[in-house]
């Protein structure tokens, strides 16, 4: 009898078999086991409210975990607080906690829930409810979000004792209109932001923004609210918290509470082409060790980057288990999938009835699914934090929890795969924003001046608007009246203003497969390389072809097709420096980081095929060419190191150098590899050196470029080091890029050029 379908025994018993077969462990690189954790606690505060304190304990909470008392602490002595520990360690309370404390001693006190997303903002209501409930109080909680009834938006605007919303709400529905908020605004003590390392890049930008026009909004009413952030762990947590609510913060990070044991495994699927650098596809290697464990009774979940992918996973398992198992206990859960749906689903992993899941990383943020034993991770989820935020999804708080990270062919998979101790060792990335990158400033700007007339010398955050309130008047934006400008245009500005990009004439994607609907967006400066003609355009995982793109317009046709390729653009840029800001020398290298002036024009396109990387065709695109002034780092090879290869040598070492660096880039910025580009020159025009560019993909900058010349040496070190450990002959889509684009010896020119560089041949 095959020894993973006998009877169902313990995970570590799993695991001890798993060791003995050696079709699994030839495809382990590492195997980390990490020891339980015991709880650390502290006393209730005397100070808690007997009705809170009872209800507590009717929870089954007769003492707190030492970061929700450190967080109760500090709140109640008026600080603004982050507190930063793992999944699933009872953040909530040290939020729920002070602001219940505080309605319970002042019934007309007032607090605002800020959460990305719908589902997070809905767990939220139900566990406040649960407490309102035990302590036997009508405490009035609701969320306000695009789904809230019209009806019960008047009851929430007069009598809501806890507002739940998202940053997207507030920026158009509430501050716009908050002469309907007086209640909210005149009484508001506190502003809780959970999941605060999801305010990052140009988002994160605009949500700072946001907190500067509420904080304005209620200094106007009288009120000066202290705020509550909660967070994933984070390399920057109270820079971070800072940076995004202007003020300073306490930070708590004192994790008490405990964990069982856990194991985390890197698995990399075998080699099929050597000379290639090709592997066994990942999700099939994810099917095989999903399918062993719930095989074994293990309730596992199972994260996939796309949505393809999850109904690929999702239909596979299904057809594993169903000799053992109903269908119906494992389940799909992503974007799409309607809210009583996700909610059914969430309910059966609480209870058990649901043995695994299959998830995009909608399940990786805190919404309350129970404690499951195991985790599969369907290639590298792009940042370290996002990696230990799904694999704590495993792992009760007693008994042993396993995570399988499976690799893709992705450089920065093959990178992490096979560095364990660059994963487990270094803290995670830094959470950047830049709210006062010019574009978006003046578009808050706009909305904070419909929101309340701007008094003469009032400061927005750091900066000084005298310039900016002359701009707006010059251009009958505003109108200046003595000491005051006023907004005089018709329309009111949030409504046109995304949270999701920096400049706002964005490309509509529209979907004609079945009548016409709006699909979604794309900025301007994106629009060349993703939305094309004959553009594969992926949203929420689905493929899309691109019919027409009426530029004029600023509408995309796209229609729903089933095809084994995406597309990629060639964008062939033109560089000019405008100012260097800092520079740096090192061995043969110069590095610069400054202002860049871009004209972009797409050129032509290819096919590449789904998992193997190959090309298989291509074609020209006819676009205008885009201008883009924003912030760059670069770094100059020295006229040596350009004399002793040739130009085509050079070329291929600087297109490999590049393609390794574009994908190691993330390791070092929360941010998606498309935030950030990457453009290698034979020739430069400004030092006449070879020279291989990074710049922020969005017009002003959002920090981007600038943390990477900071982390310029490690960047060259793990580049070597990514080069020098792959496989490979000649090169292949896991380091420099496939033969075809670098040529034979692109591999051996690129390790060779940044080794000479730094003078370590």
């Amino acid at each position: 009898m095959n020894r993973w379908t006998g009877k169902t025994s313990g995970l570590e018993e799993w695991l001890e078999l798993l060791k003995h077969d050696q079709d699994i462990t030839d495809n382990i690189t590492h195997w980390r086991t990490i020891p339980p954790r015991e709880a650390c606690t502290a006393a209730l505060p005397a100070d808690l409210h007997p009705k809170l304190a009872e209800a507590l304990r009717t929870k089954g909470i007769d003492e707190l975990y030492t970061h929700q008392e450190t967080a109760y602490r500090f709140v109640r002595e008026g600080h603004s607080i982050v507190t930063v520990t793992p999944t699933a360690s009872g953040k909530t309370l040290c939020y729920n906690l002070p602001v219940l404390q505080s309605l319970l001693e002042q019934d007309e006190g007032r607090a605002l829930y800020l959460f990305p997303t719908k589902a997070l903002a809905q767990d939220q209501v139900a566990e406040l409810q649960t407490l309102a409930d035990l302590m036997g109080v009508d405490l009035k909680t609701n969320t306000y979000d695009g789904d809230t009834p019209p009806t019960v938006r008047q009851v929430i605007r007069n009598a809501g004792h806890i507002v739940v919303t998202n940053p997207d709400m507030l920026h158009s529905a509430i501050l716009p209109h908050h002469t309907k908020w007086v209640k909210l605004f005149e009484n508001i003590k506190y502003i809780v932001i959970d999941e605060l390392h999801a305010y990052r890049g140009v988002f994160g930008s605009h949500v700072a923004n946001v907190i500067r026009r509420l904080k304005r909004i209620c200094r106007f009413y009288g009120s000066t609210p202290q705020f509550i952030c909660a967070s994933a762990t984070i390399d920057n947590p109270a820079e971070h918290a800072a940076k995004l609510i202007g003020e300073p913060v306490r930070l708590v990070d004192n994790n008490g509470a405990p964990t069982g044991e856990k194991h985390f495994i890197f698995y990399n699927p075998p080699v099929v082409n050597r000379q290639l650098g090709i592997r066994r596809s990942s999700v099939l290697e994810t099917r095989k060790l999903a399918g062993l464990l719930l095989r074994q009774g293990v309730q596992t979940i199972v994260f996939a980057r796309s949505r393809v992918r999850v109904e690929l996973l999702l239909t596979y398992l299904q057809d594993i288990i169903k000799d053992k198992l109903d269908a119906k206990t494992i389940r799909g859960y992503r974007g799409g999938y309607l809210p009583k749906l996700r909610r059914e689903i969430e309910r059966g992993l609480r209870s058990g009835e649901i043995r695994g899941v299959v998830s995009t990383n909608a399940l990786e943020l805190g919404i309350d699914i129970g404690q499951l034993q195991a985790c599969v991770l369907n290639g590298y989820p792009g940042t370290v934090a996002s990696t230990w935020q799904q694999s704590g999804r495993a792992g009760r708080r007693q008994g042993s929890a396993v995570t399988f990270l499976v690799a893709s062919s992705n450089p920065l998979d093959q990178y992490m795969i096979q560095n364990p101790d660059f994963f487990f060792n270094r803290p995670p990335e830094r959470a950047l924003i830049h709210p006062d990158n010019l574009l978006v400033l003046i578009d808050h700007v706009k909305c904070a001046a419909y929101e309340l007339p701007f008094e003469e010398g009032e400061k927005f955050g750091e900066e000084s608007l005298a310039d900016m309130m002359e701009f707006l008047t010059e251009e009958k934006v505003l109108h200046r009246a003595g000491s005051r400008w006023y907004w005089m245009e018709q329309s009111f500005p949030a409504h046109n203003i995304s949270l999701r990009s920096a400049a706002q004439e964005n490309f509509v994607i529209i979907d004609m497969t079945e009548g016409s609907r709006v699909l979604g967006e794309v900025d301007r400066f994106s629009a060349p390389t993703l939305i094309h003609e004959e553009a594969i355009y992926i949203h929420e995982g689905v493929q899309y072809q691109v019919e027409k793109l009426d530029y004029p317009e600023k509408k995309a046709y796209v229609r729903k097709v089933d095809v084994d390729y995406y597309t990629d653009a060639n964008l062939a840029v033109e560089l000019k420096v405008l100012y260097v800001d800092k520079e740096r020398e090192s061995g043969e290298l110069t590095r610069q980081y400054g202002e860049l002036a871009l004209n972009a024009k797409a050129t032509i396109f290819k096919k590449i095929r789904l998992r193997s990387h190959e090309n298989i065709g291509s074609g020209p695109i006819h676009l205008p060419e885009e201008e883009l002034h924003t912030s760059g780092y670069w770094f100059s090879f020295s006229e040596e190191a350009a004399a002793r290869k040739s130009k085509n040598e050079m070329q291929y070492a600087l297109l490999g150098i590049a393609n390794v660096l574009v994908h190691i880039a993330p390791l070092y910025l929360m941010c998606d590899p498309y935030d950030i580009r990457v453009v290698p020159q034979v020739k430069a025009v400004h030092t006449q050196k070879p020279t291989i560019y990074f710049y922020d993909r969005y017009p002003g900058g959002i920090g981007l470029s600038e943390r990477l010349f900071e982390v310029h040496d490690e960047l060259i070190r793990q580049a070597k080091s990514l080069i020098r450990g792959c496989t490979c002959l000649s090169g292949c889509p896991a380091c420099v890029g496939p033969i075809e684009e670098v040529g034979l010896l692109g591999k051996e020119q690129a390790l060779k050029l940044l080794e000479e560089a730094e003078g370590t041949t």
